[in-house]
């Protein structure tokens, strides 16, 4: 678990970085083979787009819902956590896209009673570095509440929009990570990456807990699916593993 420095550090900056392995190398063996077969079967979409993987592959649950991960979750949000959803993020070599500014929060407006208690925990399969786009954040902005956005070019952005007037920034702090290792960052941060032109792909897992103090609001999510991770059901979610 984080020890209270660290929680402290997460609180007032809205991030952490946890330069430790997250997994064992079998079961991050385990995970990258799992990865590596839904960008073989991706189809038509882009290899940022394999959202939500493990509403059809229940393998991933394995991950989602360990001990590994709760562990480093609990201190944050509390011991009562909903998992909320998973993304694999690939930014293949020298064409991948850029990630506008954003918050995690302002997507999912309207679905969830609130947001100060959303941790994701970003694994890195690849090496993620400055040169292959690698997440940055502002730090602090997770008390800012929501921004302002405007319209992007989707075609070189992986979403439409991003926080209005918000270009490059010099209070931006890159999370570089070897492969293993991962970052948590608060739902409300703004949050972004540079479009990958480098020779070296890009990969991470993105596993998202909310405190189920918290209520999913059920017609704002009708084909979303969450399960209980650890603890009890506060709010009377309507999750599908209970």
């Amino acid at each position: 678990m984080l020890n209270e420095q660290e929680v402290t550090f997460y609180k007032e900056n809205g991030y952490y970085l946890y330069k430790k392995p997250l997994f064992s190398a079998d079961k991050m063996k385990e995970l990258t083979g799992i990865f590596e077969e839904h960008l073989a079967q991706k189809g038509s979409k882009l290899s940022d787009e394999l959202d939500t993987p493990h509403f059809d592959d229940e393998r991933l649950l394995k991950f989602l819902m360990s001990d590994e991960v709760l562990d480093l979750v609990e201190p944050i949000i509390g011991p009562n956590i909903g998992l909320w959803s998973s993304h694999f993020i690939s930014k293949e070599p020298l064409q991948g896209r850029a990630t506008p500014w954003h918050e995690d929060s302002a997507y999912w407006k309207g679905r969830i009673s609130s947001y100060d208690k959303i941790v994701t925990v970003w694994l890195a399969l690849d090496r993620s570095w400055e040169e292959n786009g690698c997440m940055r954040v502002i730090p602090g902005t997770h008390n800012g509440g929501f921004s302002e956005y405007e319209e992007v070019d989707a075609s070189t952005n992986l979403f439409a929009t991003r926080v209005k007037g918000l270009d490059d920034d010099e209070r931006a702090v890159y999370f570089e990570l070897e492969p293993g290792e991962c970052s948590l960052h608060d739902s409300r941060i703004i949050h972004g990456a540079k479009a990958n032109t480098s020779p070296y792909r890009r990969c991470g897992y993105t596993m998202r807990y909310f405190s189920t103090e918290a209520r999913i609001i059920p017609e704002k999510n009708a084909t979303h699916k969450v399960w209980l991770a650890r603890g009890k059901d506060i709010a009377g979610n309507p999750f599908v593993n209970v």
